[in-house]
């Protein structure tokens, strides 16, 4: 799959699943019994699930190709998979020693950004 539509793809996915698990957050979750740290903890992986969608879908659709972008891609998909899915099974499945996972995604989602500041510093050079 070409590489622009994979990010796309991708986007969309991330962007479903935080759409049924705010849905889930919002009216399932309180439901449940859970302890309200937990359920703004969810709430937070929803949002940074959410955000990190957009960004992608915001570089799938971009003209801008190179490295760095494609690094961005990846630590921002890698990012929603530690940050958010380790709270998610915290959350979810009551598992505790995933909680160390967390910050390595939230280190992820750091370095995405710091990738986008590269390409930011690069834009208008010679190489653009």
């Amino acid at each position: 799959m070409e590489q622009k539509r994979l990010w796309v793809v991708i986007a969309a996915l991330l962007g479903l699943t935080a759409t049924i698990l705010g849905a889930y957050g919002a009216h399932g979750l309180p439901a449940s019994g859970i302890t309200p740290e937990h359920l703004s903890a969810f709430h937070t992986a929803v949002q940074y699930q959410f955000f990190h969608a957009l960004a992608l879908l915001a570089l799938g659709l971009s003209p801008l190709r190179g490295h760095a972008i494609t690094l961005a891609c990846v630590l921002f998909t890698l990012g929603t998979l530690g940050f958010s899915g380790s709270i998610y099974a915290m959350v979810l499945l009551g598992t505790k020693g995933i909680g160390l996972i967390t910050p390595a995604g939230g280190l992820c989602f750091m370095l995405g950004w710091a990738a986008l500041v590269w390409v930011g510093c690069r834009l208008g050079g010679k190489n653009e």
